[in-house]
């Protein structure tokens, strides 16, 4: 299973890849940025190019476990198989609380409010409670290489 502290250096999640939840290029307009700590200051997931209106689909077979409005924002969390939980925000969907999605259903639409610029909306994921890169999820993302920078004198 896909752990926090391990997830950065597995080949792939032990998860199915997930699908890409927008429509268009594959665009992060803000990268995730792990805490230093659990309550410090990050980015606890990734904004996704998209513009208001746009269709945001399931990446995976899930269930609705909330949908509502926090502070300024509406927001849906699916619950998926293997400890991952999502949340979309800003997005406006009828879905309810209990409904379950398949993989590429739509489940809402890019809406306004909170910290995600426009244009974008913000995709998080917990793995048993712990934020992780979304990233790690979608099986087509390379990996990154280090190349030496220095030659030994």
């Amino acid at each position: 299973m896909l752990s926090p502290g391990a997830a950065a250096w597995s080949d792939e999640p032990d998860v199915p890849a997930w699908s890409w939840p927008v429509t268009g290029p594959r665009s992060v307009v803000a990268p995730y940025r792990a805490p230093a700590h659990r309550y410090g200051a990050g980015h606890r997931g990734v904004d996704l190019s998209a513009a208001m209106g746009t269709t945001v689909s399931a990446p995976a077979d899930g269930v609705v476990a909330f949908r509502g409005t926090v502070v300024d924002r509406q927001l849906i969390t699916i619950e998926h198989a293997g400890g991952l939980v999502s949340t979309f925000e800003p997005l406006r969907s009828d879905l309810v609380v209990g409904d379950l999605v398949a993989e590429g259903q739509e489940i809402g639409v890019v809406d306004g409010g909170g910290h995600t610029p426009p244009g974008a909306i913000h995709l998080g994921v917990r793995l048993d409670g712990d934020y992780i890169n979304p990233m790690l999820l979608f099986g087509d993302v390379p990996r990154a290489v280090l190349l030496p920078c220095c030659e030994a004198t």
